[in-house]
């Protein structure tokens, strides 16, 4: 057999025993496709497998934990979070992200905690403040949500769910106007966030008394696809 039909022989050997690995590069690239796609029990397990080989990967942790938590394994997303934190205990991205998990568990002053720390580390994340915010607004401490919120505008102006969490603060401490004035904010932002117009709605109409601005809010959102909107719009009569 001659040297050079022996060299083919070694490289196709090669080529068949490779074929059925799959590099690492192409396990990220693919997990993060199949997370874009919305199949994420695909993307869990490629992105498993990816960690497997790089366990310090930030980006490859943080989409891994978005799509155990769309599969509503939120005790599993949390574990991946603190095994990303493990390695890298003063990434912002994988805090916020911990927060978030907590939040959704149920352990809001864990939460607080977390997105407090986040805050230490950097003083001018105004989506700490906001979603600080959020969780002390739900244990009751709305002065202390309030005052986060105004630090969440002064640093995201255009974020319109900074003004939509303060305008629901506002209406639970009863002071409607500023709350109308918020969400009016929201929408000046963001002229086609529905949300927005349905809690404007709301407070012209249960809060104000005035109910023909309540209604022309409800249309909107209706018409956008706010099903509530449509479902007040028909208690008041009103066509959409």
């Amino acid at each position: 057999m001659s040297i050079s039909r022996i060299f083919v022989m070694m490289v196709l050997s090669l080529t068949f025993a490779l074929s059925g690995i799959c590099p690492a590069d192409d396990l990220l690239s693919q997990g993060l496709a199949a997370q874009k796609a919305g199949k994420h029990q695909e993307a869990a397990d490629l992105l498993g497998k990816y960690l497997e080989k790089d366990p310090k990967s930030v980006e490859a942790r943080r989409v891994r934990v978005q799509a155990l938590t769309a599969l509503d394994k939120k005790d599993a997303a949390l574990e991946e979070i603190n095994r990303g934190l493990s390695y890298h205990p003063r990434n912002i991205s994988l805090l916020l992200a911990q927060a978030g998990a907590l939040a959704e568990l149920g352990r809001r002053e864990e939460a607080v905690k977390v997105y407090s720390q986040v805050l230490r580390i950097d003083p001018q994340s105004a989506e700490a403040f906001k979603e600080r915010a959020e969780q002390l607004s739900h244990e009751g401490r709305l002065d202390e949500a309030l005052k986060d919120l105004n630090q969440a505008a002064r640093l995201a102006p255009n974020d319109p769910w900074v003004f939509n969490k303060r305008g629901m603060v506002r209406v639970v401490q009863g002071d409607f106007d500023q709350a109308v004035a918020d969400f009016s904010e929201a929408i000046r932002v963001k002229p086609d966030g529905v949300h927005a117009y349905f809690f404007r709605g709301n407070i012209y109409r249960h809060h104000l008394n005035q109910p023909q601005k309540a209604a022309a809010d409800y249309r909107f959102a209706c018409k956008e696809g706010h099903p509530l909107a449509c479902l007040e719009l028909e208690k008041m009569d009103e066509k959409p």
